[in-house]
C-alpha cells in the first residue's frame, strides 16, 4: 500500500514530536546512543582546546594500578575529529559498576604521535608537570578515579597545553 506524500510527512512530523529528547551532551562519539539510553556509561565532557583541529583520543581505564595508563590496557577507546567549536561531549560505554579513570589527548595536528602541539588531561583534572610528563609519572588513581553505578556518570576534562615551561590549561 502506497501513503500519499502528505500523509508520509505527518507521520514523520508526529514521529518527531513524539520522540524523546536527545540530551546534546550526549550527541558525540560511536556509543552516544547508550548514553541517550541512560544505560551503564561515561560522558566525558572535553573543554579548553587550543584549536580547533586534529583528532580527539578519549580512553577509559579501570582505576587498577598495575593496568592504569599501561600500553593496550584500556577498556574503551574512541576516537574522534575535533568539533569546530563548543565542548566535546564524548560517550563510553562501561560494562560493569566499578571504578574507573579517563585519559584524553588532543592530536592537534593529526598526525598520530604525540608532541609539543598536543593536549591533553585526565578525569579528575589533576596538575600534571612537564617533569611528570617527561618522567611519564601517572596521576593518583586517587585523584583521576570515580565511580560508575548502573547509570550515565558525567565527568569533565580540561585540556592541558604545554606552554613555555609549563604544561596548563590554556588561558
Amino acid at each position: 500500500m502506497r501513503l500519499p506524500f502528505r500523509r508520509l510527512t505527518a507521520l514523520g512530523l508526529a514521529a518527531a514530536l513524539l520522540a524523546p529528547a536527545v540530551p546534546a551532551s550526549a550527541q558525540i562519539g560511536p556509543h552516544a546512543a547508550r548514553c541517550v539510553a541512560g544505560e551503564t556509561s561515561v560522558i566525558v565532557n572535553v573543554t579548553g582546546f587550543r584549536e580547533r583541529a586534529g583528532t580527539l583520543r578519549v580512553q577509559l581505564y579501570a582505576a587498577n594500578p598495575r593496568t592504569f595508563l599501561e600500553r593496550r590496557q584500556y577498556l574503551v577507546r574512541v576516537e574522534i575529529p575535533v568539533t569546530r567549536s563548543g565542548d566535546m561531549p564524548v560517550c563510553l560505554p562501561v560494562n560493569a559498576a566499578g571504578r574507573y579513570a579517563v585519559m584524553v589527548r588532543h592530536d592537534a595536528n593529526g598526525n598520530g604521535r604525540s608532541d609539543r602541539s598536543d593536549g591533553g588531561g585526565f578525569s579528575g583534572n589533576p596538575d600534571v608537570s612537564l617533569i611528570d610528563l617527561a618522567l611519564r609519572r601517572k596521576p593518583s588513581l586517587a585523584r583521576v578515579g570515580f565511580n560508575v553505578a548502573d547509570a550515565p556518570v558525567r565527568i569533565n576534562v580540561v585540556l592541558n597545553y604545554v606552554q613555555g615551561g609549563s604544561f596548563e590549561p590554556v588561558s
